[in-house]
């Protein structure tokens, strides 16, 4: 009886030793300061970054989070993380301290797809995971998206469309401008070629423009980009053309 208290006692006691230890050992000397502050940024590899190092700098130094000079056991990096990511158009962020008494910021962005200008006036992109992007203040060099799409249709209307540009470089580099019909239907204004092509509905994107590709293939390269008004592939397992 008496053993298997004594036992317990010296567990507890070892579990204290354990805590005490870890805080201590874990605490920051107070006369440490922050000597220096890494920014690093994730940025895309095809569009304009919407933050640059410089514009995160004076992001943590408009909040007051910029540590630089700072006793590095003030330095609360939990609140610089939930702080960064309260700005719309950073995906991720981590913040962390070194032993040599830096303070490293890493910020991953969100990648914008298209770009687009609403009949209702609102200007906006749309990121990779459908998502809504404020517009910038400057053009990203993306392609726009015209005629009757708002911030509440924009992902249903141009979820698969999104998807496939995102992917496919081909198409991002290929199309110039998407319009969307008061109907809901897609046409798309190519960057060569001096036609128009009508999806129809958004249903079947990936399947529409699997065939169009193979038409750009085998027929426009043969007697040209220009020879056609206009390309129809809402129906199924067909490519209707119209001559100028």
């Amino acid at each position: 009886m008496w053993k298997k208290i004594f036992i317990l006692i010296g567990i507890l006691l070892a579990l204290v030793y354990l805590v005490v230890a870890m805080t201590w050992f874990n605490r920051e000397p107070s006369d440490i300061v922050c000597s220096g502050v890494e920014l690093r940024l994730q940025s895309n590899a095809h569009h304009a970054d919407f933050i640059t190092q410089a514009g995160l700098k004076d992001l943590l130094e408009k909040g007051k989070l910029y540590p630089m000079g700072w006793r590095m056991d003030s330095v609360r990096c939990r609140d610089i993380e939930a702080y960064l990511m309260q700005n719309p158009f950073i995906k991720s962020a981590e913040c962390y301290k070194t032993p040599a008494g830096h303070v490293c910021v890493e910020v991953t962005q969100r990648v914008p797809v298209l770009r687009v200008m609403g009949a209702d006036g609102a200007q906006f992109y749309l990121d990779d995971k459908g998502g809504i992007i404020p517009h910038s203040g400057y053009a990203v060099h993306l392609p726009v998206v015209t005629g009757s799409v708002t911030k509440q249709n924009a992902d249903s209307l141009l979820h698969e469309l999104n998807r496939i540009i995102r992917h496919d470089s081909f198409w991002e580099d290929q199309i110039e401008q998407v319009h969307v019909t008061p109907a809901g239907e897609l046409e798309l204004v190519p960057r060569v070629g001096d036609h128009i092509v009508f999806l129809g509905s958004p249903e079947g994107v990936e399947a529409k423009l699997t065939r169009l590709k193979t038409f750009y293939k085998k027929a426009l390269n043969r007697v040209g980009w220009n020879k056609y008004a206009c390309i129809n592939l809402e129906f199924g397992n067909q490519v209707i053309c119209t001559k100028k």
